[in-house]
């Protein structure tokens, strides 16, 4: 009898297994709608746009150079034409793998390290997998950026990152304006106009329209070994008639939960932070480091935010007086005093319409360049040629010299 019922409870079992499988094929296939590919100047993107949800696979081979995208249960539309290669990417392939699953092959020009994410439904965009194509990292240690002459000092270097980007449109105003275009705009111009300030420097983290992951972001300007970051944002709410500028820092929840991340992180252990590496120190010392880098960080986040809420106020252009902390995570770097300014409501159709305004985003990079400038002359970092400026009349001979100019014009045009 209990070989009856083993016997039994197997072919149950078998059954089960047969018809779950049977449901699994049973299940529409998910449709790739279409491909999109363009490479940027830190790397290559491709999306798949779908019909709905995957489950993918990702492999790297070599000879020659390729990696692999397995799509489980999926359909390629017929009518789609793969899109030529560029950037990384040298050749695009497609074909069945399996009874129902979709093989890309992606013919490489040079070696390349893959990332792949899905993205939920935003917007005018369905859901996506996202997969981006990045320079193998190399063992060489990292080179210097350049410095002013050593006879005058180093400049002040600002990594301006505008939000958003590529898949990423941000918040889109009533009259179709998307935050990722004008962030983008007041960054160049922000950038422009530091880089005519005498010992201070600009790098952005994006220039181009692509996205870029938070954590990404802050690394590009650590490796640029930037003094500060500024976030440039365009604010949202359901509510239109909210109108203002804001300044947010790190909140010190947020600051937690980083601190837990990075000393947990053996990638970020062995990181400097503050000039000083954690990897060979202690857990406990390498806590104390990284509370004291931290603090210092936030505490020159909070003093740099003020002065451009202060800017942005003589502007008339703030919500409401103090500056606001969040757990954004881009403002999340242990060692760079981080602050995230969100220009104006694009949620509201008057700001919107000033936001697309070339006049009114160069005054908002205004702005933001007076109070960060006001900032680094009350707290020069040791070694700049901000430092030695301070205090001291101006000096045409040493501005031209730093700049490279024959003026060292800081008008604004």
């Amino acid at each position: 009898m209990q070989r009856l019922w083993t016997r039994a409870l197997t072919l149950a079992f078998g059954c089960g297994a047969l018809l779950l499988a049977a449901f699994a094929h049973a299940a529409p296939a998910v449709t790739v709608k279409d491909v999109r590919l363009w490479a940027g100047p830190d790397g290559t993107r491709l999306v798949f746009d779908l019909s709905a949800p995957v489950e993918h696979n990702v492999m790297t081979l070599q000879d020659p150079d390729r990696i692999v995208i397995d799509i489980e249960n999926a359909r390629v539309d017929a009518a789609r034409v793969l899109p030529d290669g560029q950037g990384f990417v040298k050749q695009l392939r497609v074909g069945p793998q399996g009874r129902s699953d979709v093989r890309f092959v992606i013919d490489l020009s040079s070696p390349a390290s893959p990332n792949s994410f899905s993205v939920a439904p935003n917007g005018s965009y369905g859901h996506r997998l996202v997969v981006d194509l990045s320079p193998i990292a190399s063992t060489t240690p990292p080179v210097a950026v350049k410095t002013a002459d050593q006879a005058h000092g180093r400049d002040v270097i600002v990594a301006i990152d505008a939000g958003h980007g590529g898949v990423d449109p941000g918040s889109i105003g009533k009259s179709g304006t998307r935050e990722k275009n004008v962030t983008l705009a007041i960054a160049r111009r922000l950038k422009e106009r530091i880089d005519r300030e005498p010992g201070m420097r600009a790098v952005l983290t994006r220039d181009t329209d692509n996205f870029v992951e938070h954590r990404e972001r802050i690394a590009r300007a650590r490796r640029q070994q930037a003094d500060m970051f500024v976030s440039v944002h365009a604010d949202s709410y359901r509510d239109r008639s909210v109108v203002g500028s804001s300044v947010y820092v790190l909140s010190a929840r947020g600051a937690s939960d980083e601190s837990a991340r990075w000393l947990a992180d053996r990638e970020n252990a062995a990181d400097l932070v503050g000039g000083v590496s954690l990897d060979d120190k202690d857990s406990v010392l390498a806590s104390v480091l990284l509370d004291l880098s931290q603090g210092a960080s936030m505490s020159a986040s909070l003093d740099a935010a003020q002065k451009v809420m202060d800017e942005l106020d003589r502007m008339g252009n703030v919500t409401r007086r103090g500056v606001k902390a969040a757990g954004f995570l881009v403002l999340k770097s242990p060692d760079i005093p981080s602050i995230l300014v969100e220009t104006a409501f694009i949620s509201n159709p008057t700001e919107e319409s000033r936001l697309g305004s070339a006049r009114h985003q160069q005054r908002l990079a205004e702005a933001i360049y007076q109070g960060v400038r006001g900032y680094f002359y009350e707290n020069p970092p040791p070694g700049t040629l901000i430092a030695r400026l301070r205090g001291q009349p101006r000096d045409p001979t040493v501005v031209a010299s730093a700049k490279g100019e024959g003026g060292g014009s800081s008008s604004v045009q």
